[in-house]
């Protein structure tokens, strides 16, 4: 980041009183951990902030402190709209779309459109969480326990515990330095990646009995059946799509999550170093990283389906 846009971000943050902080629909971790992480510093800071995901927090991450203020709506005015882990603005979801544009972007998503006034867009970082725990010492704030366990929960699940391609030296310093605040990173690991509810594990299992493979491809099938009969509350795959990038002699993994209102979600992870996923996911009106990208798509599950195939093998085949 070059200083001058670091001190801009820096002034509006310190001139600010009333802040509002949104991300992505069906947030993940990192969009969890960089929202808190951000809205709780601004609030030590003594700022009013708002904290709005529209889709609500899930049950792998209401074990954070601060998660009870995150709400699904806009409810209060604010003079500063901040968004993170957000590559464009639709993705932050409808509560937020007849809103100006925001003031300040973070993110690491090498798609990002840089829709605001400030864009701090760092793709090299594993994480928006990662990006925070550079930047917001340098803005004034201190990184508190509560701050760097929702900060840590954000690089962890991001980098699938630390086995994604573009892990560094530096990203794990920057875990030390949040663990030396006295969070329990092994615990935040259990509970961010690996446990899961029951509603959960039967919605995998959904998820599994209906896995594909074809052309260097391994995907999967979620319907709203499927997530009916488990009892599953969310709309996402409940991170199915981590065991499926996990199954060897493939160079794609995939999955397919209908969505109510004929909508579909795809997930895209390159299996093989030398694959990069973001262009298909652009192509499709999403975006991402090279090695994990994804969209949500107008159609048919089999429409769908059918066409984000067809891209994933050209790509295969250039």
């Amino acid at each position: 980041m070059d200083d001058q846009l670091g001190e801009a971000i820096r002034s509006r943050l310190d001139a600010a009183q009333q802040v509002l902080i949104a991300a992505h629909v069906r947030p993940d971790g990192d969009a969890i951990g960089s929202l808190l992480g951000l809205g709780l510093a601004l609030e030590n800071a003594g700022k009013n902030v708002q904290m709005v995901l529209a889709d609500g927090v899930s049950s792998s991450f209401r074990h954070l402190d601060g998660v009870d203020r995150i709400k699904t709506s806009v409810e209060a005015p604010y003079d500063t709209f901040v968004t993170v882990d957000c590559a464009d603005f639709r993705r932050t979801g409808k509560p937020f779309q007849s809103l100006p544009q925001p003031d300040i972007n973070i993110d690491h998503h090498i798609t990002n459109e840089r829709f605001a006034r400030l864009n701090l867009i760092e793709g090299q970082e594993v994480a928006t969480s990662a990006i925070l725990t550079n930047y917001l010492p340098r803005w004034g704030f201190e990184i508190t326990k509560p701050i760097a366990a929702a900060l840590l929960t954000g690089i962890v699940t991001d980098t699938l515990g630390f086995r994604t391609s573009n892990v560094t030296p530096e990203a794990m310093r920057q875990v030390a330095s949040l663990m030396e605040t006295g969070v329990d990173m092994p615990d935040l690991y259990m509970r961010g990646l690996v446990r899961r509810s029951f509603a959960a594990a039967r919605y995998w299992g959904a998820g599994l009995a209906k896995l594909e493979r074809k052309d260097g491809i391994v995907w999967g099938t979620m319907t709203l059946e499927d997530r009916k009969t488990a009892g599953y509350s969310g709309s996402d795959d409940a991170d199915l799509i981590n065991v499926i990038s996990a199954i060897d002699g493939f160079k794609v993994g995939m999955i397919f999550v209908e969505q109510p209102k004929n909508r579909v979600k795809i997930s895209w992870r390159a299996l093989e170093p030398g694959i990069d996923v973001s262009p298909i996911a652009t192509r499709f009106g999403g975006g991402g990283h090279a090695a994990a990208a994804g969209a949500d798509v107008d159609g048919s599950l089999e429409d769908v389906k059918m066409n984000a195939l067809k891209a994933t093998k050209e790509l295969l085949s250039l």
